[in-house]
């Protein structure tokens, strides 16, 4: 994400003992009421009496801006105009479908089926309730209300993000963490989005590993599956951080939607295929993006090997996407058609 974070010379405990939260923007590490502080098995997910300790201070979007190729894929042949690499078909992004993808069996989901103006499940999902900034200079306040996250009765979830005074900031929204009530070792991590627009507006799709509490950030591990800031609204990022590659050097990549069209247009598939040794980027089934241990630094480790939980937020203003200026309109909304993971 290049400027928007600096160095990171805080330990986390430090931050921890803090208890900020924050991630691209900042130095520290990212949010967390998450991280058992072990791996767990696999094929196991972990109740809310496992979720261990309080993160350290990240960036609430979860993810850094990419300093590696933008990749634009003609959207009839799916081959990577970049380097010719065949992604194989493009998935219908305007259907849901059945869930079903050859060689995965689907294990957990959300599919946002709840009576219109209910909130988050929260036998699935931790609201966070704070606003400090998140290490990242953020302005929103994440709430609990169903004001901010709710569903609205034909099979969406709505992140809604409002401009007024609350609690000292001016902005609110929210961001839902799956620790402590799901967590897994590898799978395919999928979501169907509509994302919100404009400047200062940032939402992501991302995950954390669940040792964030006893390895600290970026040692436990981050994967970034999709974020966007929305005075780049063609324009998504997938990346990876951990130590020796966070901040402003993650293991990165973006993918630009062709012929001017944006993500605020419609409902797209953001994914990663998480196995041993690598993580795969999708967006609506196009392969952009590959990472392997053998792209992190000299001397750096791979940490992508014990099980990571998921979060969904939108963040508004932090040191990336800057403020909102007068061209942004409020309020602005993330619909979140589902959350799948699957397995091999």
């Amino acid at each position: 994400m290049r400027s928007r974070r600096i160095a990171l010379s805080l330990s986390f405990a430090l931050a921890a003992f803090l208890g900020a939260c924050g991630d691209s923007g900042g130095p520290t590490p990212p949010e967390g009421t998450g991280g058992s502080g072990g791996a767990l098995d696999s094929g196991v997910t972990q109740d809310a009496n496992g979720s261990g300790g309080s993160g350290g201070t990240r960036d609430a979007a979860g993810g850094a801006k990419s300093d590696g190729p933008v990749v634009s894929i003609d959207a009839g042949s799916g081959r990577d105009s970049s380097s010719g690499l065949d992604s194989g078909p493009r998935a219908d992004s305007g259907a849901s479908g059945d869930g079903s993808h050859p060689g995965w069996t689907l294990i957990w989901s959300d599919e946002f089926n709840a009576a219109a103006g209910t909130g988050v499940d929260t036998t699935k999902w931790n609201l966070i309730n704070k606003g400090d900034g998140f290490g990242n200079n953020e302005l929103e306040f994440y709430t609990n209300r169903t004001a901010n996250g709710y569903h609205d009765g034909d099979g969406l979830l709505v992140i809604k993000v409002i401009k007024e005074a609350y609690m000292g900031r001016q902005y609110t929204s929210a961001r839902l963490e799956s620790n402590g009530k799901f967590q897994r070792l590898y799978g395919r991590y999928e979501a169907r989005l509509q994302l919100p627009h404009g400047q200062g507006i940032w939402p992501a799709f991302w995950m954390l590993g669940n040792n964030i509490g006893s390895a600290g950030w970026p040692t436990c591990g981050e994967i970034d599956i999709m974020e966007n800031i929305g005075k780049e609204p063609s324009i998504v990022h997938g990346s990876l951080h951990g130590p020796g590659y966070s901040g402003g050097n993650p293991l990165g990549q973006a993918y630009t939607l062709p012929s001017g069209a944006t993500y605020a247009d419609g409902f797209h598939v953001f994914a990663v295929e998480w196995e041993l040794n690598v993580v795969r980027f999708y967006m609506d089934d196009i392969l952009y993006g590959t990472k392997t241990p053998a792209d992190t630094p000299s001397g750096a480790r791979w940490v992508y090997d014990h099980p990571f939980y998921l979060l969904l937020n939108v963040a508004v203003g932090g040191n990336w996407p800057g403020a909102p200026d007068s061209t942004t309109t409020f309020p602005q909304m993330m619909l979140v058609d589902y959350v799948r993971v699957y397995s091999r």
